[in-house]
């Protein structure tokens, strides 16, 4: 009787010993499971944005890129000067083709912004302000380059489809709307260099 206590005793001893190193082992090879980041370039067009991607699995990822650029270009005598004045949300499911935060992946994106902007040539709005909403869909590819154990920069290109609802103002003061109407573009959705902090 003291035997089969004994065997017993170290049948748990050793099941115990040997679930915890298989859940060491899984919990290293999960790697990091969160990571912020900033798109660089992004900041050149005054637009304050941060993004936060999340493991799902051991090649998926979810990111949500948030970027605010707040400053209407609003003159004193209430003209409108250069602007980009916009709030754009820009969710991202990933497939990692390694594994998750490593080399080569690919993304599909659903982004939605608000928008004010104005005199900007590029943009259609030359001489003009234009305000709505738009959203669509694309996809991206990226690469992510390990720095360190808490550091990865990554850089991402997209394509995709928006649908753009506005009205057009005039940037002089006062401006009645000129019209209203919606917009289909396709074209690049996405561009970055970030640089991140993995946990």
């Amino acid at each position: 009787m003291k035997i089969n206590r004994l065997v017993l005793f170290v049948v748990l001893i050793c099941t115990t010993f040997a679930l915890n190193a298989q859940e060491q082992h899984r919990i290293e090879d999960k790697g990091a499971v969160v990571g912020v980041k900033t798109n660089i370039p992004y900041w050149g067009t005054a637009t304050f944005n941060a993004e936060v991607e999340v493991r799902l699995a051991k090649k998926w990822t979810l990111e949500l890129e948030a970027g605010l650029n707040p400053f209407d270009g609003k003159k004193d005598d209430g003209s409108y000067g250069r602007s980009l004045k916009h709030l754009r949300l820009h969710p991202e499911l990933r497939y990692w083709f390694c594994e998750s935060f490593h080399k080569h992946f690919l993304g599909l994106h659903i982004p939605y912004l608000l928008y004010n902007v104005s005199d900007v040539k590029l943009l259609g709005v030359e001489n003009e302000r234009s305000q709505g909403w738009g959203t669509g869909v694309g996809v991206s590819y990226g690469y992510q380059w390990l720095l360190s154990k808490h550091w990865n920069l990554e850089a991402t290109v997209g394509v995709g489809y928006l649908y753009l609802d506005y009205d057009k103002y005039p940037c002089a003061n006062c401006g009645s709307k000129i019209e209203s109407g919606h917009k289909h573009y396709f074209g690049p959705t996405q561009a970055a260099i970030s640089i991140m902090y993995l946990f």
